[in-house]
């Protein structure tokens, strides 16, 4: 269970200069297929942008990305990272959904009502 602190809780996140992916353990039951596609998505972003791309949920649930660059990472394009934030937003909505669903139904044990 989550210590509800106030403070994000990081699904997943990429880093272009140091080449790394990050899935937080808490998702480790997450299917392999979703898991996968994190990976690719998070990769693919810091590639095309450069920087620090993290999925990272709110207290109330929320999923949110969050880009961020080093003080001397000169690659770094935020008005990309904008443009590219939206794009995923839309074509990934099914899935980040389907992940926010999750994160509240088995993580923060909330009782959802589905219509």
């Amino acid at each position: 269970m989550i210590e509800k602190n106030g403070e994000n809780v990081v699904l997943c996140g990429a880093n272009k200069r140091a080449k790394k992916y990050y899935l937080n353990p808490l998702f480790d039951r997450l299917p392999d297929s979703v898991k996968r596609e994190l990976h690719i998505m998070c990769a693919l972003f810091v590639e095309d942008v450069g920087g620090i791309m993290t999925l990272e949920f709110e207290p109330d649930g929320e999923l949110i990305f969050k880009t961020e660059c080093e003080e001397d990472d000169f690659e770094f394009d935020e008005i990309g990272a904008g443009q590219k934030v939206k794009k995923l937003r839309y074509d990934k909505q099914e899935l980040l959904e389907e992940i926010s669903l999750y994160y509240k139904v088995v993580i923060l044990k909330q009782n959802i009502k589905l219509d």
